[in-house]
């Protein structure tokens, strides 16, 4: 019998890592060539119209007015995003009550910083950041997106390729480095195929602030604490937007704890089964002696940060599966209006979407069975219509 020669682990992984890379950069290219940039599908009159909360008569005459659409199957006109964009200042210029189309913020009404988070992957975290940021930009408010997972893959279903698309020093941790490589914020955040709706990308380079951190606090160097730099970050651009949703690592890091530090409001994505409620008690209690411990470390004192909502999102949710249906009841009982109303199906449409970096408001209605592309849809605007009343709560606004 012949032994097998044991191979250096790191001769297997470079090896791996070389073959898949090829593997995926060749895929790119048939599928997404050099030329080639993401874009929105276009609007339907319908969609037109739940998006600027008008009849479809007021649709047509603002849209022939303004000479946009163009003419689809069965004559019905069809809308890009830009139209739509350029029909909402329209109908709101000529409304006595410019909120009901317009709902950017005014002035005394502060930035909205959503943190998206949980340290257990699968819970749906990174799609909920994409399509809540997508469903607050459709409706007009200005958004930026913030990938602080140096796995990036929000940054991916926004058609950026950390790795093939991005230059040295371009990520949002050019905007939050400790030394003289440090950009602006501005600098760094990019423009998406959505009108309204910018992307600071995300990439490995994050990775260097968790090992860069312990040695800017052990040599007091860097200028700002880790845990304020992003906020520091997005109040350099604050006058640029309404919203800004921020999707974390799956872990509590430095990355996590400075997301934290930042937001004005938490969104915990958690799947409704016993091992992810685990695991999300010991993310509570890990995040309550971090933040115990940034509360003791603020020199301007300032204290712990304060947060204008925190809410439970259940992801993946099944109706028809028992045990799913009483761990929502439990985390109900527990934490009674803190768990969002309406969770997230679970969903072959959602999935389906995913698979070809896309969230479910991009993909075409045609490519599903209708059933389960509208459930998949009503659940997804139900959860982020109670985002977005939040939101406009805090504002003072009904």
């Amino acid at each position: 019998m012949t032994l097998l020669a044991p191979t250096p682990l790191r001769s297997l992984i470079q090896a791996h890592s070389e073959t898949l890379s090829a593997q995926l950069q060749q895929h790119r290219a048939r599928n997404f060539p050099p030329s080639a940039t993401k874009s929105f599908r276009r609007i339907s009159p319908g969609e037109a119209c739940r998006l600027l909360n008008v009849s479809e008569s007021t649709l047509r005459q603002t849209a022939a007015d303004a000479s946009v659409g163009e003419a689809g199957p069965g004559a019905r006109r069809t809308y890009s995003l830009e139209d739509v964009a350029n029909l909402r200042a329209i109908v709101a210029q000529g409304s006595r009550t410019p909120d009901r189309y317009n709902p950017r913020r005014r002035e005394g009404e502060h930035l909205q910083i959503v943190t998206v988070m949980n340290f257990k992957g699968g819970s749906g975290k990174t799609t909920t950041s994409a399509h809540l940021a997508q469903y607050l930009a459709l409706r007009g408010y200005r958004v930026l997106a913030i990938d602080l997972d140096p796995q990036a893959s929000l940054t991916a279903m926004f058609g950026v390729h950390s790795i093939m698309d991005l230059a040295p020093n371009s990520t949002i941790f050019a905007a939050i480095r400790y030394d003289e490589d440090r950009r602006s914020m501005r600098s760094v955040v990019r423009p998406t195929y959505i009108p309204g709706l910018d992307l600071a990308p995300g990439g490995l380079e994050l990775m260097e602030f968790e090992h860069d951190t312990p040695r800017a606090l052990a040599s007091r160097a860097g200028g700002t604490l880790f845990f304020d730099r992003v906020a520091e970050a997005i109040q350099s651009v604050e006058a640029d937007y309404d919203v800004v949703i921020v999707d974390c690592p799956p872990q509590l890091g430095y990355l996590g704890i400075s997301a934290l530090v930042a937001a004005t409001g938490v969104l915990v994505t958690v799947h409704p089964q016993m091992l992810d409620v685990m695991s999300m008690s010991q993310f509570l209690a890990m995040t309550k002696d971090l933040l115990s411990v940034v509360a003791e470390a603020t020199a301007s004192g300032s204290g712990e940060p304060t947060y204008d909502f925190l809410r439970y999102l259940l992801t993946r949710f099944e109706p028809n599966d028992g045990p799913q249906n009483q761990m929502g009841g439990f985390l109900r009982t527990l934490f009674g209006e803190h768990v969002l109303n309406n969770p997230v199906l679970k969903s072959t449409a959602i999935s389906d979407a995913g698979l070809t970096n896309q969230t479910i408001y991009e993909v075409d209605r045609r490519s599903f069975t209708r059933g389960s592309y509208d459930r998949a849809i009503a659940s997804v605007d139900a959860a982020n219509a109670e985002i977005e009343a939040l939101i406009r709560k805090v504002w003072g606004r009904a």
